[in-house]
């Protein structure tokens, strides 16, 4: 969600990747939350952080605590940050209860994202609702 939240957010201009620690596949519920807001992101994969090791980034950003426990040192990364969402794909209840959670961990992650673009001065012009 983050990838291609701040792939679209930039304008094209933030190159993202996303992997985790333990790949699943790419949430449905995470395609339709994105879908919501104009971001096609059928395309995307799950991958497994392994597959980025030797990949060189300025930053380093991951967004849930047991990613944050298991996430190696970056050597040369501007900065590695660590921002806390709860993972939707743990929500049980209705299917609506569970959109909800993505949702909600969709405008989050939009709003962290806007504020890291302004204070690293990438400039966006994004179209966006909200």
């Amino acid at each position: 969600m983050a990838e291609a939240l701040a792939r679209h957010l930039s304008g094209g201009r933030v190159e993202g990747f996303s992997a985790g620690t333990d790949p699943k596949g790419v949430h449905p519920l995470t395609i339709r939350a994105l879908a919501e807001v104009g971001i096609d992101a059928s395309g995307q994969s799950s991958k497994n952080l392994r597959t980025l090791l030797k990949e060189k980034f300025d930053y380093v950003i991951t967004v849930c605590d047991r990613a944050k426990e298991s996430c190696p040192i970056w050597p040369g990364v501007k900065e590695q940050i660590h921002w806390s969402f709860d993972d939707p794909a743990q929500v049980e209840g209705t299917e609506e209860q569970k959109m909800r959670a993505f949702t909600t961990v969709r405008d989050a992650i939009t709003d962290r994202i806007r504020f890291f673009l302004n204070a690293a001065k990438i400039k966006a012009e994004p179209k966006f609702p909200r």
